[in-house]
């Protein structure tokens, strides 16, 4: 149930409110002049965070109710607000309904028409409680509704620095509005409604107030139909808020009309997308009322939110359990879903009575993280209660929460495929802070009844597939293509109706170089099996032809997997019908990494000098290399392109047959750097070998040479772009001393790994190559099985530093953990040593130079 109408309903009678009529707005709204608004005014850069009333003021819990909301009793949220949650981004101590009633909820009111704080509830008004928050460097919040209050009008109020009175401002005949219906309706065609909006706005302003949420806003709040429609409130309070010169946070509710979306972003930082969170009965929450039915209502909205404005779920009601009367596995699914929706975090809660469990879920800055850095999720699926949702992360990484909605225990699986992503990512829990290793193909978890997971993805490699939903706003529909629903679909829909020449064209496609890209289209066709055109970037068009179920079902979505040539920033993919047939309908694509960039020695565009010269090599990439490099020959590879100025990773495929040879190697004509190779010392010079480091290029076209001394450099079949420097722990090149040894390890990269490192064992990885000076990300891939171990890390024989390392307590020796640190590397080769004290370090796998 609404804020106001909770406990307006138990002193004005029903049948007032029912018999008020119900008019449409004059259009006079649209006649106002351009002006800043709140989703300019600078706040909203991400979700809010902090503590509301409604919550304790809506339950029948003992102690609670309306009566509770008093200076006093908010002084004390804000007192453990501060103490144990501002450390944490929460910010806001927000007043909800009832600062201006008295106990029988009857409104108060100042000279001119003002709301005024009731005294029996905050006696020194309230500055006061502002002055008291913002001691605390917090920001204080308060609520007020759209309309024209009844009494307001009754009592014919003079409008503060006007000749006008409040009757003046409503429209004649006399129109209900709001949720309720419990307010007149404004005609802002009359100057004097703005300065009346104004003078309130001032009077907040001056009351040092930092938030303001607006409620029982239409076209929302149970009202669709614009029989009463709210948006000049809207844009009114808007404007009054900016020019009353303080930052004031625009806060819109309840349940709005998804149809008016780009309304409200332009006017407000944030709206309610739902109804109340609060079951207003003996709790605060129940998980039917306030949880269960928001993970299908959000949906529509996911695409809406991001900096400036957010979707907000209400109250965040987890802190206690006796209050909240929801389970643990409950409150950790119900706050797993507002982070991963990056809505507003609020408590609702006592939090003087918040117990330790609440504490730790409100306090997990991990997952407060995810909530913070505005990316929200979507279903990858909504065909049943085990559902995965998804969001990304923009940086390489993806968070997954797994959700069991049934009331009993289930198996929830995610396929890492599903994300685009291939491998074996590496998952951390980030509710436990746990790192489960890199796990392959899936990740499944078994849920209590109502349980979840969180998880953060990082694709090995940095893999993972970006993706792009048909029914994305940014795209372009033509002809018959509409959104229509399909539950089996990523997000609940899909683009059907492609027909008769009909298109759908996605517009930001983004990669960041020139390439080739593999791209996944995700596609729904119950036919025999249709076909479609493809235009890139406006380009000629080529026809896809698809796999069609013909048994008439239009919820199986199929896959298939093409080459796309893109450019370096947006790309546009049109997918068009033929002019008198149909086309599939559309789900998603996931662009996946760009094909690393392959040069070949013996290219044409590359220069040989000396005695280098072009061979043949059965064995060889295009079965030819060049050889022959010596005496101060060189081959260079004159156009190796990058999209930008930065490291990447350089794979030289190469043959020796000798027992280990150098070559010098310049990178745009600079310094010449000496890289040594493993030679295979059985004069076989058909076997090629890859030796990989880490190399910084230009934007734009490079050079990289390679040419020898006064002997002999190796073959060269082909160098290769991307992807980052992997050594693994067992290679021949590393030294091992003391217990350290290499022990078989079926989870570990290779299938092996380097163990017993105890008692001043070590483990030194000599042969980290690398082209330029300067902080590299050293990720390690290690297995502890016991409650956490650490070891010794020492780069270029340096002082050793203590690494700390995550223990997964179980003695599962064969489960892969990573852990990453900032290390300085020199230009050439490096070594890292891993050492033990007296005790016991971690085993290790690889380490990853990125």
């Amino acid at each position: 149930m609404p804020r106001y109408i909770a406990v307006i309903r138990r002193v004005i009678p029903i049948l007032v409110i029912l018999a008020c009529c119900a008019l449409f707005l004059p259009l006079t709204f649209f006649s106002h002049p351009a002006v800043a608004h709140a989703s300019s005014n600078g706040l909203g850069q991400k979700p809010y965070m902090g503590w509301s009333s409604w919550s304790l003021e809506s339950t029948n819990y003992s102690g609670y109710n309306t009566p509770w909301l008093t200076a006093d009793h908010v002084k004390s949220q804000a007192d453990v607000l501060h103490q144990q949650l501002q450390s944490h981004g929460y910010q806001y101590i927000n007043i909800d309904a009832g600062w201006w009633m008295d106990l029988n909820w009857k409104a108060t009111f100042d000279g001119y028409g003002r709301p005024s704080p009731y005294p029996g509830r905050f006696p020194a008004g309230i500055s006061d409680v502002a002055n008291y928050v913002h001691n605390y460097g917090l920001k204080l919040g308060i609520y007020y509704v759209a309309g024209l209050d009844q009494t307001v009008y009754n009592q014919n109020y003079p409008i503060y620095g006007t000749s006008c009175h409040a009757q003046d401002i409503a429209i004649k005949p006399l129109q209900m509005t709001n949720g309720w219906r419990g307010n007149y309706a404004i005609d802002y065609s009359n100057s004097c409604a703005q300065a009346y909006i104004n003078s309130i706005a001032n009077q907040f302003a001056s009351w040092g107030v930092d938030f303001l949420k607006l409620d029982g806003v239409t076209p929302g709040s149970g009202i669709y139909d614009l029989s009463t429609d709210n948006r000049p409130d809207v844009q009114a309070w808007s404007q009054a808020l900016v020019q009353s010169g303080r930052p004031i946070w625009f806060e819109l509710s309840w349940a709005l009309d998804h149809r008016y979306i780009s309304f409200w972003q332009q006017q407000a930082n944030g709206w309610r997308i739902d109804n109340d969170v609060e079951c207003y009965c003996g709790t605060l929450v129940t998980w039917d009322n306030s949880v269960k039915a928001r993970f299908n209502d959000v949906v529509p909205w996911t695409q809406n939110a991001g900096p400036g404005g957010w979707n907000d779920l209400d109250s965040l009601d987890v802190g206690s359990a006796t209050l909240d009367g929801i389970s643990q596995d409950e409150r950790q699914s119900y706050m797993t879903l507002w982070a991963i929706e990056a809505a507003p975090l609020f408590s609702g809660d006592d939090l003087t009575k918040l117990d330790s469990y609440g504490l730790s879920l409100l306090t997990n800055d991990e997952v407060i993280a995810v909530d913070q850095s505005g990316h929200p999720a979507r279903p990858l699926s909504q065909l049943n209660n085990q559902q995965v949702w998804y969001a990304d992360n923009g940086d390489g990484t993806y968070t997954v929460a797994l959700f069991n909605l049934d009331s009993g225990n289930a198996t929830v699986t995610v396929n890492w495929s599903d994300l685009g992503i291939s491998g074996a990512p590496t998952v951390r829990d980030l509710w436990s802070h746990t790192n489960l290793g890199a796990i392959a193909d899936h990740f499944s978890a078994s849920l209590n009844g109502h349980a979840s997971r969180l998880l953060k993805v990082t694709p090995a490699g940095g893999n993972a597939g970006k993706i792009y939903e048909a029914e994305a706003l940014a795209n372009t529909l033509t002809g018959s293509a509409s959104v229509v629903s399909c539950t089996a679909c990523s997000g609940g829909q899909k683009i059907g109706n492609i027909g008769n020449g009909a298109s759908l064209t996605f517009n930001s496609i983004s990669v960041s170089a020139s390439g080739t890209y593999p791209v996944t289209i995700s596609y729904v066709d119950g036919d025999a099996g249709r076909s479609m055109q493809l235009s890139v970037n406006g380009g000629s068009a080529t026809t896809q032809n698809f796999h069609g179920t013909n048994d008439n079902n239009w919820n199986a979505v199929q896959t298939t997997t093409i080459l796309v040539n893109l450019n370096t920033g947006n790309n546009t993919l049109q997918f068009s019908s033929p002019s008198s047939g149909w086309s599939p309908d559309l789900d998603r694509l996931i662009v996946g990494s760009l094909i690393p960039a392959s040069y070949e020695a013996e290219a044409a565009g590359n220069t040989l000098t000396g005695s280098a010269s072009i061979v043949s090599c059965s064995a060889c990439s295009g079965g030819q290399k060049v050889g022959n490099i010596g005496n101060g020959a060189s081959l260079t590879f004159n156009n190796v392109q990058a999209s930008t100025t930065g490291r990447t990773t350089l794979t030289i495929a190469y043959i020796d047959g000798d027992s280990g040879r150098s070559a010098q190697m310049s990178i745009n004509g600079g310094s010449a750097l000496t890289i040594n190779f493993h030679g295979t010392n059985n004069n076989n010079w058909n076997t090629v070998q890859t030796l990989t480091m880490t190399i910084s290029l230009n934007a734009g076209s490079n050079t990289i040479k390679l040419f020898s001394g006064s002997n002999w450099a190796p073959d060269i079949d082909r160098v290769t772009l991307g992807g980052n420097t992997i050594t693994e722990a067992e290679a021949a090149g590393n030294t091992l001393t003391g217990s350290a040894s290499i022990v078989s390890c079926p989870a570990c990269s290779g299938g092996q790994k380097v163990g017993n490192i105890g008692n001043g064992a070590s483990l030194t990885f000599n042969q980290v190559l690398i082209s330029n000076t300067g902080n590299y990300i050293l990720t390690i891939q290690y297995i502890d099985g016991d409650s956490g171990r650490s070891a010794q890390l020492s780069v270029n024989s340096g002082t050793a530093s203590t690494l700390t390392f995550h223990g997964a307590n179980d003695n599962n020796w064969n489960a892969v953990q990573t852990t990453s640190v900032v290390v300085n590397l020199n230009a050439g080769y490096n070594s890292i040593q891993f050492s033990s004290g007296s005790g016991w370090a971690p085993d290790i796998d690889c380490l990853t130079i990125s």
